[in-house]
């Protein structure tokens, strides 16, 4: 067995995929394992533009036993509670998908239907009133939670925002000193084996050949080995998120560092904005079937906190996926495994869950198909999960100013998203399948902050009165107000433990 294990890596592409890849194979194989070589060139520029995350980076950052505030120093980075939608059910509307829960459940019945009937019976109060997250982030403060009982601050969760470059950055500094070798070169030839056509090395310009038993494809968009060179194919998911164009510009900071992503409806797609220590990074991503790339540009700068810091970048983009992640002895990641427009943070994450299975399914130099078939159907199903939450925001609207939201509002949706909604619709109830990403708060979040309407609550919410819910539902509130109070703001806790 010993003689058939992976005795060489090879990454194809630095830039956040490459250089987390890197870090994760030098923490967990070592050096004694496999050498392990990253191919990148300083003349090739790199996306850059996915500062923002979801909770579950921490665990990624503890894998690699990273100090958070250092993280946070080094990337001048901020903190994130959730994200605020802005114009989406309609011009107008503003609502949070928070990280973490909403109230309490109670008697063993979620809060989402306990809140619901006494929203059906015309208690004013809004979901987000029942999130520390969303409250907090109105009130731009944060605090990592503390050991406080069951106090909602023992209970924050929360992610990050970051400087995309320097995190390559950060994370490359991590991997050389765990040995793992940069190679400065672009690649001009890519070499396959006659007996089963996998790659067998790659060519650099200075004529230099680097052989490789597992090649990781992180070379972006152009997917340099898993398509140029393997042809796995692309599953093009335009139909339902037809946005194809990202317009990127960091700004001057002008106020406050805010603790939540902002993502605002326009009028053919929607603007990001995301607060880092010494700027803000904002885009607008958007469909060139309904706006010129001139009309875009002119409102992402119309819509700035403060003046530009450079020229306007523009990303093309199709949504969708390779048809295969792994083929052969070449597993995909980031841009060049699929893109997922950024609307709800996944980039990042699909990276990192993709190197954790790929963990979780090691090979040796034999390539057993039937682990490559299971990766391939595993990140095919997680795709595919995102995908729908994420056609969700678009579909679930009343907006009807425009052809590009009369297009999304009335088009046909994937049949498991169209359960989902009747699902709701029936009895506000909401479902997490097969562990994926999104659990039943985030589903009840966005379903309720883009209008879904349910026709009635759970009728298990009926073990308390209607008089007993309210009254338990002002103490769950008036517990958020209390721990509010408690809470430095946003600005004042990078101040005191991680300022750049």
């Amino acid at each position: 067995m010993s003689d058939a294990r992976i005795r060489d890596i090879v990454i194809v592409g630095g830039g956040t995929a490459g250089w987390m890849a890197a870090a994760t194979f030098a923490k967990l194989l070592g050096p004694d394992y496999a050498r392990i070589t990253l191919v990148e060139s300083d003349a090739i520029g790199i996306v850059g533009v996915g500062e923002a995350t979801i909770p579950q980076m921490a665990i990624f950052n503890r894998m690699l036993g990273i100090d958070e505030n250092q993280f946070i120093r080094e990337t001048k980075g901020s903190f994130k509670l959730g994200i605020e939608f802005v114009d989406w059910g309609r011009i107008g509307d503003r609502y949070y998908h928070p990280f973490g829960k909403f109230g309490v459940d109670m008697k063993g019945v979620s809060f989402h239907a306990h809140w619901l009937r006494a929203h059906q019976a015309g208690a004013p109060e809004r979901l987000d009133d029942y999130s520390l997250n969303a409250l907090a982030g109105d009130r731009q403060k944060f605090l990592r939670p503390i050991d406080n009982g069951n106090s909602p601050l023992s209970q924050i969760v929360y992610a990050f925002h970051f400087d995309a470059g320097l995190y390559a950055r950060y994370l490359r500094g991590y991997a050389e000193a765990r040995g793992v070798v940069r190679q400065e070169g672009r690649i001009i030839e890519v070499a396959r084996r006659g007996t089963d056509g996998f790659i067998e090395a790659v060519t650099l310009e200075n004529g230099e050949r680097i052989e490789g038993d597992l090649f990781i494809d992180c070379s972006g968009f152009r997917g340099l080995l898993i398509e140029q060179s393997l042809g796995a194919g692309y599953e093009d998911w335009s139909q339902w998120l037809p946005c194809d164009r990202a317009i990127a510009v960091p700004c001057a900071s002008v106020s406050g560092i805010t603790p939540f992503t902002r993502a605002t409806a326009r009028t053919a797609g929607w603007q990001w904005r995301i607060p880092l220590q010494h700027r803000t990074g904002n885009g607008h991503v958007f469909s060139t079937k309904y706006m010129s790339e001139d009309e875009a540009t002119a409102i992402l700068l119309a819509n700035l906190d403060g003046e530009p810091l450079a020229e306007p970048r523009v990303v093309p983009f199709t949504a969708g996926h390779r048809r295969k992640f792994w083929d052969g002895n070449v597993v995909a990641l980031g841009l060049a495994s699929g893109f997922m427009e950024p609307l709800e943070s996944t980039s990042i994450w699909l990276v990192q869950s993709g190197l954790a299975r790929l963990m979780n399914m090691f090979p040796d130099r034999g390539f057993a198909q039937g682990t490559i078939d299971r990766y391939n159907r595993v990140m095919v199903h997680e795709y595919e999960q995102i995908r729908d939450f994420i056609i969700l925001h678009y579909h679930a609207t009343e907006r009807d100013d425009s052809p590009f939201w009369n297009y999304c509002r009335t088009m046909e949706v994937p049949e498991r998203l169209k359960e989902k909604m009747r699902c709701f619709a029936d009895y506000g109830r909401t479902f997490r399948d097969d562990d994926e990403l999104f659990n039943e708060t985030s589903w009840f979040a966005v379903m309720n902050g883009q209008r879904l309407n349910a026709r009635t609550y759970d009728p298990v919410a009926e073990t308390m009165s209607l008089e007993e819910t309210i009254a338990r539902l002002a103490q769950i509130r008036q517990t958020i107000v209390n721990s509010l109070d408690y809470m430095p703001s946003h600005a004042e806790f990078i101040a005191a433990n991680c300022a750049a």
